[in-house]
């Protein structure tokens, strides 16, 4: 298996423009917000299950960085949680617009950079974004993972 500093290397090689790192800046924690509220608009056992395994993978690679992640989904899950407060409706066309939105952006990014998105080589790099993400944070912050 892949040291977490491999995966992020790796991941950071379609991602050096600094306009393509902007956009997944921001979008991939929008995508992984979408991601979780579609599945629990399927099937909270579903995005739960989907929660579980995503944390799995991460403590394989850091417990400090997992503990952060699973900081993130907890504050994601509460947000799905009042949008489904207002109506699965409201949950449902909120999550897949931001969604669809996001990216579109994210492949834009990607144009600018010039590169494919890592996640065409391996899916795997699917949960790789939203820790690059939390990585970068802790790095700005002086905090090792």
């Amino acid at each position: 298996m892949k040291t977490v500093d491999q995966w992020l290397e790796e991941y950071g090689e379609s991602h050096q423009n600094p306009t393509n790192k902007l956009i997944h800046w921001f979008c991939v924690p929008l995508i992984t917000f979408c991601v979780i509220g579609l599945f629990w608009y399927l099937s909270p056992l579903f995005a739960i299950a989907f929660m579980g395994f995503a944390l799995f993978f991460y403590v394989r690679l850091s417990l400090k960085l997992a503990l952060a992640m699973m900081v993130m989904v907890v504050i994601m899950l509460g947000c799905v949680l009042e949008l489904q407060r207002m109506g699965s409706g409201v949950l449902l066309w909120t999550t897949l617009s931001i969604f669809v939105i996001s990216w579109v952006f994210q492949f834009i990014g990607h144009h600018i950079e010039g590169k494919k998105p890592s996640f065409l080589k391996d899916v795997q790099f699917l949960l790789i974004g939203p820790l690059w993400v939390i990585c970068f944070l802790f790095r700005r912050l002086g905090i090792r993972y």
